[in-house]
């Protein structure tokens, strides 16, 4: 059955390419089209990317939309363009502060530091994303919320959104986990900024950001590669093994550059269950 899929990264080759996550995003967009999905992409428009080059267009109703963030009011605009050589949508979110400054390290500082502000600029990001719907005149069925950039969209969907009016009507939300390391630790003052429910189960001033998803997400998608397979430590982690019965594992066939296809396919299965 075809859905409208809202698919929230941080990277797509060319725009951004700095983790497997890029070749993911530009890959399984298309595969998930190809099977009559109703998708669209959105990422940060970082500063470096070329709008002439690229060809991002303005688009009146993605200019100036408001929301509130931490307290006080935020307004974003977006752009819209395709991946090349393909109709996959992508929205192009715009911030001056949060994504323009950003090398194309997009994670880090020149000299490679982890930037100290990555738990508030998703935190962000994750609010400009759904303040976007009434603005395209779309609702979907499901965001796809890839890696710890967007672990933050299920519970903040949850608390701030649900039911607010005809374009957040049961929409269901997909955490989707491609690795583990320590972009995924976030402080739980960010999380506070960005007003995201933490389980009280969850304890101390660093939490995992998707143990605070996974009591909020519809499903939760684990892929195990064969030289990493994070499945195993992550339903160790008590907010992740609370939530077992959400946990779908995929299994790549290679490290890099599987079928792509298959995965979609794999994924496509995990899709159909949340409309049952």
């Amino acid at each position: 059955m075809s859905k409208k899929l809202y698919y929230l990264t941080t990277e797509i080759i060319p725009f951004a390419n700095v983790t497997p996550l890029a070749e993911f995003s530009t890959k399984v967009p298309l595969a998930l089209q190809g099977k009559g999905h109703d998708i669209r992409t959105i990422i940060p428009k970082y500063g470096y990317v070329s709008e002439r080059k690229y060809i991002l267009r303005e688009v009146i109703r993605l200019r100036e939309i408001p929301f509130e963030f931490d307290g006080e009011e935020k307004v974003a605009s977006a752009k819209s363009a395709f991946i090349p050589k393909t109709r996959v949508q992508v929205y192009f979110l715009e911030d001056e502060y949060w994504f323009k400054p950003l090398t194309n390290l997009v994670y880090k500082s020149k000299n490679g530091r982890i930037l100290a502000d990555n738990g508030e600029r998703y935190g962000y990001f994750a609010k400009a994303v759904l303040s976007t719907l009434p603005h395209l005149f779309w609702a979907p069925d499901i965001f796809i919320c890839n890696g710890w950039q967007s672990a933050m969209v299920p519970g903040m969907y949850k608390k701030h959104f649900d039911g607010i009016n005809e374009f957040y009507q049961d929409i269901k939300t997909v955490m989707v986990i491609h690795d583990l390391n320590g972009y995924a630790t976030i402080a739980r003052d960010d999380l506070k900024k960005a007003d995201v429910p933490i389980h009280e189960s969850l304890k101390g001033k660093m939490l995992n950001v998707y143990e605070v998803a996974a009591y909020e997400a519809s499903a939760i998608i684990i892929f195990d590669k064969p030289s990493n397979q994070i499945s195993k430590e992550l339903l160790s982690l008590p907010g992740i093994k609370a939530n077992k019965k959400k946990v779908s594992v995929i299994k790549w066939s290679t490290d890099e550059s599987p079928d792509y296809n298959i995965i979609a396919d794999k994924m496509d299965k995990v899709l159909e269950k949340l409309s049952d």
